[in-house]
């Protein structure tokens, strides 16, 4: 078993095994994010879903009013005659068959992928190398549009896509440990409204069963669910 330094230990010591609000919570994580570097915040939710049925899945997307903190490389597929300036501009890679060239040579340098409809029949012999990474657009994660213009101005305000594992909790980057705690606050209800207006038809009785938050390198905080409704 891997030793824990003394600061892990102090942190851990720091986090009660109960359920805190949302403000305590937050309060809280700031205290023992105190690494050298600024780390990351997360959201872990677990949810009484059967990912095996369709009608129990739950994938979509919601814009953190304030970010992620995390600056990504947005690429857009389209084709060659609608390219402009402005698409240049707002995104990082702009291209049609010579970025799905660049692609089938392994080069993958972005975050995320935008196609506009009539490129995807191209990008379907590159399901295998795109898939695994979580790059392959989808019209459910909002990557696949005819509108690029909002749609990357989406992304760049800090829209993600958020999906349940087969476990049925998911996973998701809400901020960094040196955003404000309004500013935390503000991302956090903004997960648990979005999760919850996308309850999948399935789910019968009970939805949530925890909410936990911490930082990239600290212990978990447990928050009180009923204190995230608006």
């Amino acid at each position: 078993m891997r030793k824990l330094n003394k600061r892990t230990k102090a942190n851990r010591q720091k986090v009660e095994k109960r359920l805190y609000d949302k403000e305590d919570a937050i309060r809280l994580l700031k205290e023992i994010t105190n690494t050298n570097f600024v780390e990351s915040v997360e959201a872990h939710i677990s949810l009484s879903i059967d990912a095996k049925y369709s009608d129990q899945q739950l994938r979509s997307t919601l814009i953190l009013p304030k970010g992620t903190g995390k600056k990504k490389r947005i690429a857009v597929l389209m084709p060659a005659e609608s390219i402009t300036t402005e698409y240049q501009e707002l995104a990082d890679i702009v291209g049609s068959n010579d970025l799905i060239d660049t692609i089938t040579k392994g080069n993958l340098n972005f975050d995320i992928l935008i196609a506009t409809p009539n490129m995807m029949p191209k990008l379907a012999k590159l399901g295998r190398l795109l898939g695994p990474k979580g790059l392959m657009p989808s019209p459910k994660a909002g990557t696949v549009t005819t509108d690029v213009k909002i749609t990357l101005e989406e992304f760049k305000k800090g829209k993600l896509e958020f999906k349940a594992d087969k476990t049925g909790i998911v996973h998701l980057s809400v901020g960094k440990g040196n955003f404000s705690d309004s500013d935390l606050l503000e991302n956090l209800v903004a997960v648990y409204t979005s999760i919850e207006n996308n309850r999948p038809p399935g789910v019968k009785g009970r939805y949530f069963k925890t909410f936990h938050i911490c930082s990239s390198m600290g212990p978990s905080i447990e928050i009180d669910i009923s204190t995230l409704r608006l």
